[in-house]
């Protein structure tokens, strides 16, 4: 039998919204991740579906700025977000300082927080995006990694769309569970950091996209967004050429898992 229709008959609920559990990433069949509507199901297999608990209610918070000056805004993206467009991140900016023209130099994916760049003008976007292509813009990235990653240092490199990819990873702790990783890139691929960690099996927790590869232990089943943080933004300015030096502290979940895991 299909996955959607055993989950419709066993939940009763209707198919649409058996698939609709199916693409939020909340099935699991023998331990691994499952969103394959025609996945067949077989006698033996043990199916869970993860339930996460609904935040309460609350007004959206204003963005949390980090640093700006006459040409630039580094915000403190929060989870689930976007990063621009309708209803996103820079569209809250633009409402809270009346100005239109505020655009998001770079992306973060939606579940990832931490340091985005805004540009005030276009005059300066187009001046950081050069920065970003001449690799003159520094990010620093901290996530967790499922289990034990031993090297101090490592550097993974991979292509991604086609095009080469190099992502440096740095230890900070880790245990048979769980790693907690700085990394840096060396390249600008989209979703290269949650790419490269799937590709050397140790996928970061929480991510419903890439972590395929095997079962998922139950203790990190309910981690419910990528454990993945920008944290800290340095370039010079093109303007001035001041150094800007920016950092955002890891979110409460972040730490919050860190601490279930015995991670420092």
């Amino acid at each position: 039998m299909p996955l959607q229709n055993f989950l419709a008959q066993r939940l009763t609920l209707s198919r649409n919204k058996a698939k609709g559990l199916l693409d939020e990433r909340l099935v699991f069949v023998n331990g691994r991740r499952i969103w394959m509507t025609h996945h067949e199901v077989r006698k033996g297999d043990k199916i869970e579906v993860m339930v996460p608990s609904k935040p309460a209610t609350q007004k959206a918070k204003p963005p949390v700025i980090l640093y700006q000056d006459t040409e630039y805004i580094v915000v403190n993206k929060p989870t689930g977000r976007l990063s621009n467009g309708p209803d996103s991140l820079e569209s809250d900016l633009q409402t809270l300082l009346k100005m239109p023209r505020l655009q998001a130099v770079h992306r973060l994916d939606r579940d990832t927080s931490g340091c985005i760049l805004i540009a005030k003008s276009k005059e300066a976007f187009d001046k950081a995006v050069d920065l970003f292509k001449k690799q003159e813009i520094s990010k620093i990235y901290h996530l967790l990694a499922m289990g034990q990653i031993k090297d101090r240092e490592r550097r993974v490199e991979y292509p991604l769309e086609n095009e080469p990819a190099v992502t440096k990873l740095y230890l900070v702790s880790s245990n048979p569970l769980a790693s907690h990783l700085k990394a840096s890139l060396e390249t600008g691929r989209t979703h290269q950091i949650r790419k490269h960690l799937a590709y050397i099996g140790h996928p970061v927790l929480g991510d419903r996209t890439y972590a395929i590869r095997g079962a998922i232990p139950e203790d990190l089943r309910m981690i419910d967004r990528q454990m993945l943080h920008a944290m800290s933004l340095r370039f010079n300015s093109p303007f001035n050429g001041r150094a800007i030096r920016v950092e955002a502290p890891l979110p409460k979940d972040f730490t919050l898992w860190m601490k279930r895991l015995g991670l420092r």
